[in-house]
């Protein structure tokens, strides 16, 4: 351990510092962990350590996304996920508690609280379903101090004296202003990782904000990077729709994922090729803003997503607030987005701001500047399912089990409200397939709601726009109907019959009958094949042959058993066009007959999603 006059006390040795954490706060212990990617994992592993070996300790942890690398499901996923893990995951340390839950021996003298999971990892475990805390995020920062909060411990960017709470200033902020007013008390305790972006503004902070500091360069890791997803072109039907939404000169937050970089690439093709974007928009009978951005666009969001540095590169993210064209409160991401941001020139850097989630997430505090800069907002956000009344249901299922968390939702739907000109815009796919069975998103009802049906506004699905603000029951229900899928709009439209909230002479309109999976391909393939709308239009950490093999292997994990016995006989055959990726999975030369269906139904799914 070292010390520097009035800085930190050093420490090269996470268990050391762990030892004078105990010292000074005693065996009793409250620590806070940033959301996602920000958390010290080497202090909370050691703290975990001391606390799993000495049952006198008592530990409770408080945070939200704690970050797992998947877990396959299966041999074929096992097959596939293996390589690509090691590829993007490797060398990120697991954090101790996570897997405890996850195997169930977490020790009774340990607790652990999350207010946001990631996303279904916890679907299944009977531990972080019962400790889950339902909090906006604005609303987490009252939960750490009501437990008490005695360490928070923060992964830090560092150069020189200074430090950078980088990607999670989010709450950190509003704790340490807390403790300088006297209202909280606790040690802060920074892990220095090199791979951190360094961001500054108001996520600069001196070395004098520190108690503790764990500093060797030996401990630096790589950061937890989920690689981007590809995009469907019911995603791309979705993304169009919603890029016809969002007015130059506004405000702008978009969702995370395939849906997320969806309207970012429809932003891209509405700005740089605006003819090829009109026509998409005539195919899909969608009205709304199309003209390229003249004024451009400014970010007002909770989680900087790698498509608002896209459009900021493609000349879009460019309208300034206070000379930022970005305030955010938190960041997770690719590799290449984390490169990104540690590469940016430093007039470059200094307009992306991270903050404080008070600052993004609410109007309150400076509220007359927050409104003459958040003017014609759109908050984009991702859902799960829709109800025909306008219910939202983004984060949990009606039996009580929680996918993810409310996270900063509501937040932004209610700045909606409140802003002049604001819109809360949910986007959602309008079916899924679950066990082989297809199902709408659309309900008639749902016994779990994340915002509801009195703060409905606007819904996308791939099949259009539904303008709910403002609207009768009555009119809800027509407009939700006209964007659900065909194939589940008469059973939905008796239901709302029954209950006499439409007439019974009511028909939808004929242009809304066709919502079918094959519509939206006859709309948009042939974008597709010219390059309009590709997997991956921004970068991607799959490999070609890996970028071949996950339409097909989502199509095995989606297939009913008609489908199976298709891909079977389609893949009863041996073609050399497969044999790249045959041999990615470790299944050009099958052993045994479990080997050799693998191989059938790869060869099978190959040869359907190339048709």
């Amino acid at each position: 351990m070292t010390t520097a006059g009035g800085g930190p006390a050093v420490f090269q040795d996470a268990a050391r510092l762990a030892d004078s954490i105990v010292e000074r706060v005693g065996r009793t212990i409250v620590l806070a962990l940033p959301l996602g990617l920000g958390k010290a994992n080497h202090i909370a592993n050691a703290l975990y350590a001391k606390a799993a070996a000495d049952s006198s300790i008592k530990l409770t942890i408080f945070t939200g996304l704690t970050l797992v690398a998947p877990h396959p499901k299966n041999e074929l996923e096992r097959r596939f996920l293996g390589p690509v893990a090691a590829r993007v995951f490797g060398g990120y340390p697991p954090l101790a508690y996570a897997e405890a839950i996850r195997a169930g021996t977490l020790p009774p003298n340990i607790v652990v609280d999350e207010f946001f999971l990631q996303a279904g990892v916890w679907l299944n475990s009977p531990y972080a379903q019962q400790h889950y805390i339902s909090a906006n995020y604005t609303h987490a920062l009252a939960c750490v101090l009501d437990r008490g909060v005695n360490v928070v411990a923060q992964l830090v960017a560092h150069r020189g004296d200074t430090f950078s709470l980088s990607c999670n200033p989010d709450l950190t902020l509003d704790l340490l202003e807390l403790r300088r007013k006297g209202k909280a008390n606790f040690i802060f305790a920074g892990e220095t990782n090199s791979e951190l972006p360094f961001m500054g503004g108001d996520a600069a902070i001196g070395a004098g904000k520190f108690d503790l500091l764990l500093d060797n360069p030996a401990l630096d890791f790589p950061l937890f990077a989920p690689p981007r997803e590809p995009i469907t072109l019911a995603d791309y039907a979705a993304g169009l729709h919603a890029a016809t939404l969002v007015p130059d000169g506004g405000t702008l937050q978009i969702g995370i994922g395939s849906l997320g970089d969806a309207v970012t690439q429809a932003l891209v093709l509405r700005h740089r090729k605006n003819e090829d974007f009109q026509s998409l928009i005539a195919r899909l009978g969608a009205p709304g803003e199309t003209a390229p951005f003249a004024t451009g666009l400014y970010a007002c969001t909770e989680m900087l997503v790698e498509g608002l540095l896209d459009l900021h590169r493609a000349g879009i993210l460019k309208r300034e607030v206070d000379g930022a064209v970005l305030h955010a409160g938190f960041f997770v991401g690719s590799r290449a987005f984390y490169k990104a941001l540690r590469d940016m020139p430093p007039d470059i850097a200094a307009k992306f701001r991270m903050t404080s989630i008070s600052y993004v997430n609410a109007l309150y505090g400076g509220e007359d500047s927050k409104r003459q800069a958040r003017v014609k907002a759109r908050f984009l956000n991702d859902a799960m399912m829709a109800t025909l009344l306008g219910d939202i249901v983004s984060d949990g299922l009606e039996d009580g089990r929680v996918i993810s968390g409310v996270g900063g939702q509501y937040n932004f739907v209610a700045q909606a409200f409140a802003l002049e000109g604001a819109r809360a815009v949910m986007i959602l796919r309008a079916s899924r397939a679950s066990g082989g069975k297809a199902q709408s998103n659309i309900r008639w009802s749902y016994g779990h709601v994340t915002i509801p049906r009195h703060l409905r506004d606007i819904v996308v699905t791939e099949y259009g726009v539904a303008d709910l603000r403002g609207k009768s029951d009555r009119d809800v229900i027509a407009a939700m109907l006209n964007i659900t899928d065909s194939r589940w709009q008469g059973d939905l439209l008796h239901q709302a019959k029954e209950a006499g909230k439409i007439e019974h002479a009511y028909e939808i309109p004929k242009e809304a009958r066709d919502n079918t999976p094959d519509a939206i391909a006859r709309q948009l393939k042939p974008a597709r094949d010219s390059g309009l709308l590709p997997d991956f239009p921004f970068s991607t950490d799959f490999t070609e042959v890996e970028r071949k093999l996950l339409p097909a292997l989502q199509a095995l994990k989606l297939a009913s058993k008609r489908e199976l016995l298709e891909f079977i006989l389609r893949g009863m055959s041996r073609g050399r066009a497969e044999t790249d990726c045959l041999e990615r999975m470790g299944l050009t030369k099958p052993r045994g007959f479990q080997d050799r269906l693998y191989a059938t139904f790869v060869r099978g799914a190959l040869r359907q999603s190339q048709t």
